[in-house]
């Protein structure tokens, strides 16, 4: 009986993986990341900082930390970032420690950020661990405005910037890993957690093993090239 097999090791839960979920603002990020929260095991939010105000139905310290732009600076010059920004006149930040707290807990970290931090953050990076880009937004430009009209938290003015904004962040989905289309609620939830399920599968290291000895892939196997292309981009506007 042969006793050759598969050595491998898998990324698995709580190896390091910060999993950051950005998009046009009113693409419905929070309520797909608060589902997957629910449902899937060994993930913890980074809770972003930020000088905006609370919108309703906003907690502080769940939603976001809310500080005065005094506090923001303070916090800036200690180094407590691993990436800040201004948009549309409030500023952002990703709390390093905060991330290192949740990996020492054993869990990988879902960040909520938007398109120029995730562009900061990968100029950046983590050190020691794995960053997973993720776009998520609705199908077109239309989408986004009925969204955030809905919210009915910003004037007509205000959803015509963020509708410009949204415009030159769209151009910006082929630096990322993967494209969440946030049509459906149910069918967007599914496709972020087969992400993340997805990338704990991802093999960090391994070999072939056979009787006798192990050795790694065997060169000129179909190991070796790519087994399929890559599909197009789907079309948004």
């Amino acid at each position: 009986m042969s006793n050759s097999g598969i050595v491998a090791r898998r990324k698995g839960i709580g190896s390091g993986l910060a999993f950051v979920v950005t998009g046009p603002s009113g693409a419905g990020k929070n309520s797909v990341i608060d589902r997957v929260m629910e449902e899937l095991p060994g993930l913890a939010f980074s809770v972003s900082y930020t000088t905006r105000p609370p919108r309703e139905g906003e907690v502080d310290g769940v939603d976001y930390i809310y500080v005065s732009r005094e506090e923001f600076n303070r916090l800036v010059a200690r180094g407590e970032f691993v990436e800040h920004m201004t948009y549309l006149g409030d500023m952002y930040g990703t709390s390093r420690s905060q991330i290192e707290d949740i990996f020492r807990q054993g869990k990988d970290v879902v960040l909520n950020i938007d398109v120029a931090g995730a562009r900061a953050l990968r100029e950046i990076g983590l050190d020691r661990y794995t960053i997973v880009y993720v776009f998520l937004t609705p199908s077109s430009l239309e989408r986004l405005a009925e969204r955030l009209r809905l919210r009915g938290s910003e004037t007509e003015e205000q959803i015509a910037e963020r509708l410009r904004v949204a415009e030159s962040e769209l151009r910006a989905i082929p630096a990322f890993d993967y494209l969440v289309i946030n049509d459906d609620l149910e069918t967007a939830v599914a496709e972020l957690s087969a992400i993340i399920a997805a990338e704990r599968l991802r093999i960090t290291e391994g070999s072939w093993e056979r009787r006798g000895g192990r050795g790694r892939r065997p060169p000129g196997s179909f190991f070796a090239r790519p087994l399929i292309s890559a599909p197009p981009l789907i079309p948004l506007l």
